[in-house]
């Protein structure tokens, strides 16, 4: 008679184990990436997002909130994960180095994808297109093409991918024997550089041309958008390699946008236009 009581009890205590498994994978798709990343995220119930809110229209402040492109793409990637989203906004040259340092677990801001990144860090996903483009005050027919950037005054962001762009062309005239920037002046943010452009502290500047698109829309009969600087490449947000886990799960979530449609009805609300969803091949050789 005991040992019918126990194995009573024992059956009893399996099957409330496995109904509480099963919830349990039911309200956790994530479980699937249940890598190192993902665990302690779910151990901890919250996901700590790095942004620079000052990148509109993918992030930016509107009444004391980050919104944006972007804030609408991680709402709806991280709505399954059923945790606490803290989501801290920073200056950009804050935002790699304290992805280094463990501040946070993803950064959710348009960081472009280049060859040295990749290899330092682990990117999802393209989140859009991140063409470099300079921009101009209008009617200025001084500045048709890249070259015509030798001699003149150019703006970018402090240690931006605008930089980077910037100085690949200068490297590129110094191996032809062309010249160089008039003056190469770096500002905080994006939007700093925008007003020394129309202040006419600089002649042109360096930027992505989703972002410039909505400028000009944004300020007509300030700015115009002139030719490409670079080949085509891509926003997309970063994890660190050793929390891939992490960056799958994202990956998987924002491809699943591009397939749906839901990416472009993102790009018709903020952008007015729509992007092609990247190849396979977006990541270089020696990703992460």
């Amino acid at each position: 008679m005991l040992r019918q009581l126990v194995r009573l009890e024992r059956g009893r205590w399996l099957l409330n184990v496995g109904i509480i498994a099963m919830a349990w994978v039911l309200v956790t798709p994530s479980l699937s990436y249940a890598g190192e990343a993902m665990k302690r995220i779910k151990s901890a119930g919250k996901i700590v997002v790095g942004t620079e809110a000052a990148l509109p229209p993918f992030e930016f402040i509107k009444n004391g909130k980050i919104v944006g492109y972007g804030k609408d793409i991680l709402d709806r990637v991280l709505k399954e994960m059923g945790v606490e989203v803290e989501q801290l906004d920073l200056p950009w040259q804050g935002i790699l180095p304290g992805l280094d340092a463990g501040k946070f677990d993803l950064v959710a801001t348009s960081v472009t994808l280049t060859p040295d990144r990749a290899k330092k860090y682990a990117f999802t996903m393209p989140i859009s297109e991140s063409t470099h483009h300079l921009l101009k005050r209008k009617g200025n027919t001084s500045i048709k093409t890249s070259d015509d950037l030798i001699g003149k005054r150019v703006g970018v962001q402090l240690g931006a991918a605008g930089e980077k762009s910037a100085k690949w062309l200068a490297e590129r005239w110094k191996k032809s024997g062309k010249g160089t920037f008039g003056e190469l002046k770096l500002y905080p943010s994006n939007p700093d550089a925008y007003l020394g452009l129309a202040n006419g502290d600089v002649d042109a500047v360096i930027h992505s041309l989703p972002t410039l698109a909505v400028l000009i829309k944004k300020r007509p009969g300030i700015y115009e958008i002139g030719a490409p600087v670079r080949e085509l490449s891509y926003y997309a947000w970063v994890t660190r390699p050793a929390d891939a886990d992490l960056r799958d799960y994202v990956s998987e979530k924002i491809e699943e946008m591009w397939d749906s449609g839901k990416m472009h009805e993102l790009q018709d609300k903020w952008f007015g236009f729509r992007m092609k969803k990247p190849a396979k091949g977006y990541l270089p050789d020696g990703a992460k």
